[in-house]
């Protein structure tokens, strides 16, 4: 076939939210924002929901309707972005709890949805999401009558695990609820990672539980098969691709795979990482251009069907590192173009 294959373990994407679940010594939620960090939030949500996670997060109010259709009544559904304008009938019919993040979105859920859940999101000094000290203390006494029923934070610096920013926000967290008999949540991934000072109630994990880092231990979830189109010798001397960038060492076979950077897969990669065919390694040649990647197969025996990108030897953070980035944008770039599949 020429169109790209993208698998999704969804045994491994629950054995990761258990191995998670058996370091934290409180409860461990699932954020499945951005489409399931662009596996499928249907299939993962369902997957995470039967592996014993009753807590989902996402980012904004039209997430979480799927993720309610996916996993059913009985979850809690929070969503980030809080209440926004339009947000009620969504709120409302598909039971979803907004992290209310100003004293705007407080006055617009009194008003529109009156006694319906919310939680509290407090800005503990990342500067981005959430009621800033001085609001919260203006705010506080009116909101804790209403009955939340959870208050967060979130880190800005958790994946550096000495980075002592981790340490000033708890302290932060704390000053700011520690006397609250509210559930509280301050810890995604890396929080979680850092210890029990900083589980709370609530630990919501999200890119360790799609194989990414700063969970090392993570099993890889995704795996892409890129087919070949075609097969060209090149002579010593003669270049590959946009800009002349690769020269040929030696007399080479080159293959042409079907994936680009329209794909998700960033132009910046080019050289610096492999393709797989088994075990063997054979490096990307050239730049990466919208729907192509060259690849120096040389070395192999014949001409492969196929080749990987993503497997349990090259993850997404290893694609990240070489583009630049970070794991999250290449998990969520995948493209729509990939013909996906499922384990269970």
């Amino acid at each position: 076939m020429s169109t790209s294959h993208l698998t999704i373990d969804l045994t491994a994407l629950a054995d990761n939210w258990k191995a998670l679940d058996a370091r934290n010594t409180s409860e461990t939620g699932a954020v499945v924002k951005a489409n399931g960090y662009g596996l499928g939030v249907g299939r993962a949500a369902k997957a995470l929901a039967e592996a014993g996670a009753r807590q989902f997060f996402v980012a904004v109010a039209e997430e979480g309707a799927a993720v309610r259709k996916a996993v059913g009544d009985g979850p809690v559904i929070s969503v980030f972005a809080g209440h926004m304008a339009g947000d009620a009938p969504l709120l409302r019919d598909h039971k979803l709890v907004p992290m209310i993040n100003s004293v705007e979105q407080m006055l617009r859920h009194a008003r529109e949805l009156g006694g319906h859940p919310f939680g509290i999101q407090l800005d503990t000094g990342m500067n981005r999401l959430g009621l800033e000290p001085h609001e919260w203390a203006a705010l506080r006494d009116v909101a804790l009558r209403q009955g939340p029923t959870l208050i967060m934070s979130h880190l800005a610096c958790a994946d550096e695990p000495h980075h002592e920013m981790s340490a000033q926000q708890l302290r932060v967290f704390k000053e700011l609820t520690d006397d609250i008999q509210v559930p509280r949540s301050l810890a995604a991934t890396g929080g979680l990672l850092l210890g029990p000072d900083y589980h709370f109630d609530l630990c919501r994990p999200g890119v360790g539980l799609y194989g990414g880092e700063p969970f090392d231990e993570a099993k890889a979830v995704v795996t892409l098969d890129l087919p070949v189109i075609q097969v060209r010798s090149v002579e010593e001397g003669e270049t590959v691709g946009y800009g002349n960038t690769w020269t040929a060492p030696r007399k080479s076979r080159i293959a042409t795979v079907a994936a680009g950077y329209a794909d998700g897969l960033h132009r910046a990669l080019g050289a610096g990482i492999d393709l797989f065919h088994g075990t063997q390694t054979c490096p990307v040649v050239g730049r990466v251009s919208m729907d192509l990647i060259t690849v120096d197969i040389t070395d192999l025996e014949k001409a492969p069907e196929s080749l990987q990108i993503l497997n349990r030897m090259q993850t997404v953070d290893d694609l990240a590192e070489a583009a630049g980035t970070i794991g999250y944008e290449i998990l969520t770039s995948l493209g729509n173009r990939y013909r996906r599949s499922y384990i269970a």
